[in-house]
């Protein structure tokens, strides 16, 4: 299949690997610049160094020439440009799959929700789990989740990457797939500080299981399937995403508990989690249900707080049923 992938950053790159690698013909758009720089040394050195990348791997600087004749478009750009480049898609028609996880400030979409918007002629799916690109890319096993409201779309995903290293499986919860993948990088901003204050196994061990109620919730109540979050893109990624050193939402934590400044982390690496906190609390607002991780993540993020109150206003919360 002809595939093209948007967003030359890890994630998207990674990707766009495994799918040569699987046979098919990818290219990968972006800026020009950065483009000519994978191009020249074969490998994407900012974001994937040492990884080396196909040759046979095409690349394109302009949307409409890279998307002209595909028969699939990966969107691998951060969030706070995903409508920027899915308004560009409005009528492509074919098969559309978000890996970029977040969610919408202004209308609490996720990002499945948006190419509904922004292309409505075309199939949505979205792949999602505990993946680290790096490791995607360099052959150790993974397996994610492809979730689309259209059985075939999920399986022709799986078609892309199968691979003995990328097992993806298939879920008909878009929504309840997306949150989990978006929510659970505002949890590991909050593990990190536990790791930036030094606060022990323990501590981070409760608060990954509450943060995981707390996606649960939040999910369920926005139209979710609770069960959803109990797999690869729920307890999976959020696990992942929490404990490994590569996890830049868990840097960014660790980060700030220390001391630097917050400027300084979010200008060294994209961390989704930053923009998801506040859209995740909005979002919980309207819907009235109780975060108190993720409203604490969203107040030391957007709201200056000390990440030190942020920890004691949890812990010191009134006692209440498991």
């Amino acid at each position: 299949m002809n595939i093209t992938v948007l967003g030359p950053g890890a994630w998207g790159t990674a990707l766009a690997k495994l799918a040569v690698e699987g046979g098919h013909t990818v290219t990968l758009w972006g800026s020009a610049d950065r483009l000519a720089v994978i191009r020249a040394s074969g490998e994407n050195t900012e974001y994937l160094p040492d990884i080396k990348l196909p040759e046979s791997l095409q690349f394109e600087d302009n949307i409409s020439r890279a998307t002209a004749d595909s028969e699939g478009i990966i969107l691998a750009v951060p969030s706070r440009s995903f409508r920027e480049v899915a308004a560009q898609l409005t009528g492509y028609g074919r098969l559309l799959l978000s890996v970029t996880k977040g969610i919408e400030h202004e209308s609490g979409l996720t990002m499945g929700g948006i190419l509904g918007e922004c292309a409505p002629n075309a199939t949505v799916a979205a792949l999602s789990g505990p993946s680290l690109a790096a490791e995607v890319a360099a052959g150790i096993p993974t397996a994610l989740v492809c979730a689309s409201s259209n059985a075939d779309a999920a399986a022709t995903v799986q078609d892309w990457f199968h691979c003995p290293t990328l097992r993806i499986y298939t879920s008909t919860d878009l929504h309840g797939v997306e949150l989990g993948g978006a929510l659970k990088n505002v949890v590991a901003i909050a593990a990190g500080v536990c790791d930036g204050f030094q606060l022990g196994d323990n501590a981070k061990a409760a608060l990954i299981t509450r943060g995981l109620s707390e996606i649960r919730r939040l999910g369920a109540a926005a139209g979710a399937k609770a069960n959803t979050f109990n797999g690869l893109s729920g307890m999976g990624d959020l696990t992942v995403t929490c404990f490994s050193k590569l996890s830049r939402n868990r840097t960014l934590g660790e980060r700030i508990a220390r001391g630097e400044p917050l400027k300084d982390v979010l200008a060294s690496a994209t961390a989704e989690g930053f923009p998801t906190a506040k859209s995740a609390r909005a979002l919980a607002r309207r819907l009235g249900v109780e975060t108190p991780i993720i409203d604490q993540v969203a107040a030391m993020l957007h709201e200056g707080k000390d990440a030190r109150q942020a920890v004691n206003d949890l812990l010191t919360r009134d006692p209440k049923a498991e």
